[in-house]
């Protein structure tokens, strides 16, 4: 049997930065200092109008190939991780396996997934290179979720910016991708969402948990996502270290999802580490 292993990275930025001060600049009833002490987020890169997922997907594999000798040809499994597809269909892994020249004979896939992205991404990869289906898999992710708010909005403008990395991941003789622990509560899909663009029809749609403010697409209850997060990760990671018998104390460094510097602190205190 092969195991997966995780390879070299590359990302890709869109050009635009904005940073705080401008955003306190254009909105002076905005406390900038005082949502920077919570997020901790000073400057977020935003895709140009006609800038698209794939686009910065393209881009951050190119700089993976040509940074690290990498053949395109090589590749036999793609995974593309987004929320913000260029299109509902095509499928968005198949323009970047054209636009990459990759070959016709490989598998391509999207999957839609926020926070928790790359880590199914991973595992999908694993799975595919254990059970032989590929031995050299290309794993993109990328957002433009800049695209589904509003200019007025402070509580998401914020926070989100857009971006892409890409990430091989080979076959090896030996395991060094160890367990993976997943969890599902869709109750809370009024959380975070996006409120337009699918097939439901308005009537039938789930709404909001609170009613949007500021008129993005891109709704998030952000206190609600923090209790969350501090009921659910702590005793995921207790059964993920359980499963590699090791303890909290045992660990140098801790890589979490990049949430906001409150969420953060808040779940470090909760875990104690």
């Amino acid at each position: 049997m092969k195991y997966a292993a995780v390879g070299p990275i590359a990302i890709h930025l869109p050009e635009l930065v904005e940073t705080n001060a401008q955003l306190q600049a254009a909105f002076p009833n905005w406390d900038m200092d005082l949502i920077y002490s919570k997020t901790g987020i000073g400057a977020r890169h935003i895709a140009a109008p006609g800038e698209c997922a794939s686009d910065l997907g393209v881009a951050a594999a190119e700089k993976l190939f040509r940074d690290h000798g990498i053949d395109p040809g090589t590749i036999d499994f793609l995974l593309f991780c987004t929320q913000t597809p260029d299109y509902p269909l095509p499928t968005t892994a198949c323009l970047v396996q054209e636009r990459l020249g990759l070959r016709t004979s490989i598998g391509a896939l999207d999957f839609n997934l926020g926070c928790s992205g790359f880590v199914y991404g991973l595992s999908l990869a694993d799975g595919l290179i254990r059970a032989g289906s590929a031995r050299r898999v290309l794993l993109i992710t990328a957002e433009t979720y800049s695209k589904y708010i509003a200019s007025t909005d402070r509580s998401l403008r914020t926070i989100f910016g857009d971006g892409a990395a890409a990430t091989l991941i080979d076959a090896a003789e030996t395991p060094s991708v160890g367990s993976f622990v997943f969890g599902t509560d869709g109750r809370g899909a009024d959380a975070l969402m996006v409120t337009t663009g699918g097939a439901r029809p308005p009537e039938q749609a789930i709404k909001p948990r609170r009613r949007p403010r500021w008129g993005s697409p891109l709704y998030m209850d952000g206190p609600g996502l923090v209790d969350f997060t501090l009921d659910v990760v702590p005793p995921m990671v207790d059964q993920v270290l359980e499963r590699a018998n090791l303890t909290r104390d045992q660990i140098d460094l801790f890589l979490t999802h990049q949430a906001t510097l409150l969420m953060l602190d808040r779940l470090r205190e909760r875990m104690k580490i």
